[in-house]
Parts: structure tokens; C-alpha cells; sequence
């Protein structure tokens, strides 16, 4: 039995390997972007990051738009300054939370080159980006265009850094400069630093093969695990 269950794995492996675009061009659905969607927490990741139940039983990986927590489980970087607690601030939010809605941002497209969901957070009506930026937990990052809530984000970490809040304790207060360039990303210092569009699509691509592979196998495991 499970001789067959390991050849069945290792074809549909290989058939992914030849066909990932066609199979997951089909599963994706048209995104509304003049509306919320209503989620339901599947697991905390980290700061910026979670995985959600969708109506239609997917499961998704959400990278939380245009800000950047530091790190609490990066396998290299390790446990940075404040990781833990916007870790922690994120999932207590999430859990406790009577509704959690997602909102995605048209300039910004709808996913990462990691193949994650890229989208404004709302949990019971508010911005959970914002609540990050205010506690200084997180700061504005990877913007590479003008997003719908930016502005209040920048606003909002002008006041963390003045006050001090989180991680920015240890900083001098910064008050930032208006940017004319608009899609020049908050974390580079030139416009070279920006992938090459040859790089955005092979990174896109291989992020959409990864996750497709990821959610394969997760529920190849779900129907072994219900034949047993």
C-alpha cells in the first residue's frame, strides 16, 4: 500500500514540475480589489506574517503589506531586538480577534516572488499594520509604490520615533523626508538595488512552484492520514 502512495507521490511531483503555472492558473480566483474578504487564523507565523483559512477551504500563507517586524524565526538572522514581543503582539491580536478581513492593494499585486498573499490586515476593523507601527514594532518597508495606506503608516512611525515606542528605544528620532520618487522602495538607497524584471518573474515564478508543491504535499498527507 504504501509502495503505490509513494509512486503516486512521486509522479504527481514530477507532473508539477512540468505543468505548475497551468494547474495553479486555474485554482486562482479574480481578486475584487474594492472589497474586504473575511478569514479565519490558521496559524501565527511571525510579525508580518500568517497563514489563513479562505471560505472556499485554502489555506494561505499572508505577507502583511508595506511594513517589516523584526525577525523572531529566521533560520539565519535569528531572534532580533523586539522580534519576540511583535511576534507575540500579532498572534494575540489574530487569535482574539472576532473578525479578521483581508484587503488587497491593486498597485501592489497579489502576491510576493514567495508566492505569499501580499494584503492589508483588518482585524475587528482595524488596521493591524497601523497598531504594529504605533507600538514600534514594525517600520514602513518594500514599498515600491504608492499603496492605499502608506501615508498613514508613515505618519504613524514619525510619532513611534519621537516617542521612543519599541524599537526605536535605542534610536535617535528620525523624521523622514517626503519621497518624490514614489516607487523607490523604503529599504534601498538606489534605484539599481531594484531586481531586474527578468529577476521578479523568475522569483515569482519559482515562489508559485514552491507553494503549489507545499500545498500539494500537505494535502496528499491529509488523504493518507484519512486512509488510515
Amino acid at each position: 500500500m504504501f509502495k503505490n502512495i509513494k509512486r503516486f507521490v512521486y509522479y504527481v511531483f514530477i507532473i508539477s514540475l512540468f505543468f505548475p503555472t497551468s494547474v495553479m492558473a486555474n485554482n486562482e480566483e479574480a481578486i475584487d480589489y474594492n472589497r474586504k474578504y473575511e478569514v479565519t487564523l490558521n496559524k501565527c507565523v511571525d510579525g508580518d506574517t500568517a497563514k489563513f483559512s479562505f471560505d472556499n477551504g485554502d489555506v494561505y500563507s499572508v505577507r502583511f503589506l508595506a511594513i517589516d517586524t523584526p525577525e523572531s524565526v529566521h533560520p539565519t538572522k535569528g531572534v532580533e531586538p523586539f522580534g519576540k514581543e511583535a511576534s507575540e503582539y500579532t498572534c494575540n491580536k489574530l487569535t482574539n480577534a472576532k473578525k479578521i478581513e483581508l484587503e488587497y492593494d491593486k498597485k501592489a499585486g497579489q502576491k510576493d516572488k514567495y508566492g505569499r498573499l501580499l494584503a492589508w490586515i483588518f482585524v475587528d476593523d482595524n488596521l493591524l499594520q497601523v497598531n504594529l507601527i504605533r507600538e514600534g514594532l514594525a517600520e514602513v518597508a518594500y514599498v515600491y509604490a504608492d499603496y492605499k495606506y502608506v501615508p498613514l503608516l508613515r505618519d504613524e512611525e514619525t510619532v513611534a520615533k519621537v516617542a521612543k515606542k519599541g524599537k526605536w528605544k535605542e534610536e535617535e528620532p528620525i523624521v523622514e523626508k517626503k519621497n518624490d520618487n514614489k516607487t523607490n522602495p523604503t529599504k534601498t538607497t538606489s534605484k539599481s538595488n531594484k531586481p531586474s524584471w527578468i529577476d521578479e518573474i523568475i522569483d515569482h515564478t519559482l515562489g508559485k512552484i514552491f507553494e503549489y508543491l507545499n500545498n500539494l504535499i500537505e494535502k496528499i498527507v491529509e488523504s493518507i492520514e484519512s486512509m488510515l
